[in-house]
């Protein structure tokens, strides 16, 4: 089995995909975008491993919108503590431009405006360290394995404004994980319709069943604006399947998948 997950070498999605440890190296796939990913995992390439959401800068929008898009199942859901560091072939008072990720950008806001230098934005954190090899005084914000992949040495370590920064990161499938018990289960409503109390009507049918939302995101449709689509983590429980039936009945409802957390080596 392959398993794929965002690349080139040093991204945070690719530290994960080591740390869990679960194919050979020859067997992990690298990408440049997570649309790509979904894209590969579809058609039946292997497995994938993408960002879900983060603590300090919240959902990644191109997992939700590929999941709305793609017919794919979370199969598994893992957390890492996540750490940026400033990194540059040069000292941090010749440093005229940093390479960052947008969500690394967002993360480590505060030093950013700290050090006053202006930013641009790179598809990924590894991308960042090699845009700033080859720039010259220039810095990125990367991970520790990809400073020491990409040979960067580190001048701040630690740079994110939230010490307990941590990133959701989600296994997907093209088919669902079978599993009785799992702890937690993902949900997409497309309402397709605007009206009073709509809302109300979708969350109390969980109410109703004491099923706890661990997590509800509103997205754009994509058809014309004010128009939104819902995202729903829920705890799992025996009653979870009568709860998503009923908003069948309501609604347009996808089953994103039931899972468990999966314990990495951190």
């Amino acid at each position: 089995m392959k398993l794929i997950t965002l690349g080139p070498q040093g991204t945070f999605s690719h530290e994960m995909a080591l740390k869990l440890n679960l194919v050979k190296a020859e067997d992990l796939v690298l990408l440049p975008t997570i649309n790509g990913i979904m894209t590969a995992v579809a058609r039946g390439d292997g497995d994938g491993i993408v960002p879900m959401e983060n603590s300090e800068a919240g959902s990644v929008g191109e997992t939700l919108d590929g999941l709305s898009r793609h017919p794919l199942f979370i199969t598994g859901e893992m957390y890492m503590p996540i750490h940026h560091n400033l990194a540059s072939l040069v000292p941090l008072e010749k440093i005229r431009i940093i390479y960052a990720h947008p969500q690394t950008n967002e993360q480590c806001s505060e030093a950013i405006e700290k050090w006053g230098v202006p930013i641009i934005h790179t598809s990924s954190n590894a991308s960042s360290a090699l845009e700033a090899k080859k720039t010259p005084n220039a810095g990125a914000l990367i991970p520790v394995i990809a400073a020491e992949i990409y040979h960067m040495p580190i001048l701040v370590r630690n740079t994110e404004n939230n010490p307990s920064n941590t990133t959701r990161f989600v296994r997907i499938s093209a088919t669902p994980l079978q599993d009785n018990t799992p702890e937690k289960c993902s949900i997409l409503i497309d309402p397709n319709a605007d009206r009073s109390g709509l809302l109300h009507d979708l969350l109390e049918v969980f109410a109703r069943r004491n099923i706890n939302l661990t997590r509800i995101e509103s997205r754009p449709s994509k058809r014309k604006m004010g128009e939104y689509v819902f995202f729903l983590d829920t705890t799992w429980s025996e009653m979870t399947a009568g709860a998503i039936l009923e908003l069948i009945v309501i609604t347009g409802v996808k089953e994103l998948g039931c899972y468990r957390k999966i314990g990495v080596e951190l």
